[in-house]
């Protein structure tokens, strides 16, 4: 993709997050809006509503984080209700995203940002929709980890944990790189998404072979194949987020995923 350059896009910031749900190295001291942000009279209010919009991204991004951690627990452990919970978990994950979507509109409506600030809530609204889709790719894993619950597990489920665990990892980067809109943590985190593809290309082949071997891996392999495409969506959605990191952070548009 062209890069392209936005001048009036935001040069730095930070996202203050606070809170007993959150991770302590996700809580930053300092706090406001996107550095150089337009002067305006309502600006106390703006300022208000920009750290509760944040505040809330960062709480849905722990709620993600940890619903791929909880699905690949259940794949493993062979646990038909923790899978259970994953799948009714990702209704929590909606509504957040309901939430965030609801208070950008309103702030929006009644504060009239404009330039790096209405920029910068815009950008917001993109990663809450990406994060909401990373829960739907986590309660699809769990979908899959509740049908081969009952089977003996097929190779150990190949690479489908460390796949999981990268996922969750990638998530928690990329939500460190927001709360410092941090343009090289963004560019390191989404570089971690090849590892992801490398162990579903892996992944892929190592089941086709297990398919091949004996037709009555043919069920479970082919469920591990669908679990194993959602982990590697996530590392795709991290790597969308990531470019909005930079896009906030640098002012240009670039494709971290060509």
């Amino acid at each position: 993709m062209d890069e392209q350059r936005r001048p009036d896009a935001p040069e730095g910031g930070a996202i203050e997050a606070s809170g007993a749900e959150l991770a302590p190295d996700l809580v930053a001291a300092s706090p406001g809006p996107p550095a150089g942000a337009t002067r305006l009279t309502a600006r106390p209010t703006l300022d208000r509503d920009e750290r509760e919009i944040k505040d809330n991204v960062l709480r849905m991004g722990s709620l993600v984080e940890d619903q791929i951690l909880a699905a690949i627990d259940a794949l493993v452990s062979h646990d038909d209700e923790k899978a259970l919970a994953v799948i009714v978990g990702d209704g929590r994950i909606n509504e957040a995203q309901r939430h965030v979507s609801t208070l950008i509109t309103r702030t929006i409506a009644t504060q009239q940002p404009v330039a790096r600030d209405l920029r910068f809530l815009l950008a917001l609204d993109h990663v809450t929709y990406e994060l909401e889709r990373i829960g739907d790719h986590a309660a699809s894993v769990a979908k899959q980890a509740r049908k081969l619950a009952p089977e003996p597990p097929l190779a150990q489920f190949v690479h489908l944990p460390r796949m999981g665990e990268l996922g969750a990892q990638l998530v928690h980067g990329i939500l460190r790189a927001l709360v410092d809109i941090d343009e090289q943590v963004a560019r390191e985190v989404a570089r971690g998404d090849d590892e992801i593809d490398h162990l579903y290309h892996r992944t892929f082949d190592e089941v086709l072979d297990l398919m091949r071997a004996d037709p009555a891996n043919v069920e479970r392999g082919a469920r591990i194949l669908l679990a194993a495409h959602y982990l590697e969506r996530i590392g795709d959605r991290v790597t969308n987020i990531a470019e909005d990191v930079v896009y906030l952070a640098s002012g240009e548009v670039e494709d971290l995923n060509p």
